[in-house]
């Protein structure tokens, strides 16, 4: 697939990451899915936060609205709009919404989302 407009993918309400709980739902868009990355966009609640947590890929970040408080390993950084991170393969990270934030994610290579991230727990 080389195009798809926004408002034909559908936002997933995603209560795990790596098998870890977060801290309120994230809402996860997997927006494209390329040979060796895939783009998401992520929508966060102020106070909404992972678990730290670990990949076995890489991610950069790009922070479209809003605050994010991110800690790579033993490093935090607060990030606004147009301000950009990388959480390096296997490195130790997590992110929290300090206000209602959007965020576009890279990662490579692409992942298997099931694997990735957990459904919302029905109630």
């Amino acid at each position: 697939m080389l195009h798809i407009e926004n408002d034909q993918v559908d936002s997933q309400p995603v209560g795990t990451i790596e098998g870890r709980p977060n801290t309120g739902t994230v809402f996860v868009k997997p927006l494209l899915r390329g040979e060796t990355m895939a783009l998401l966009e992520v929508r966060m609640r102020a106070g909404v936060a992972s678990s730290l947590h670990a990949h076995a890929h890489e991610s950069l970040l790009y922070v479209v609205s809003g605050r994010l408080r991110t800690t790579v390993n033993n490093e935090t950084f607060v990030l606004g709009p147009g301000d950009v991170c990388r959480h390096p393969r296997d490195a130790s990270h997590r992110v929290e919404a300090l206000e209602d934030t959007v965020f576009v994610e890279v990662k490579s290579p692409p992942i298997e989302f099931g694997r990735v991230f957990g459904s919302v727990a029905a109630s």
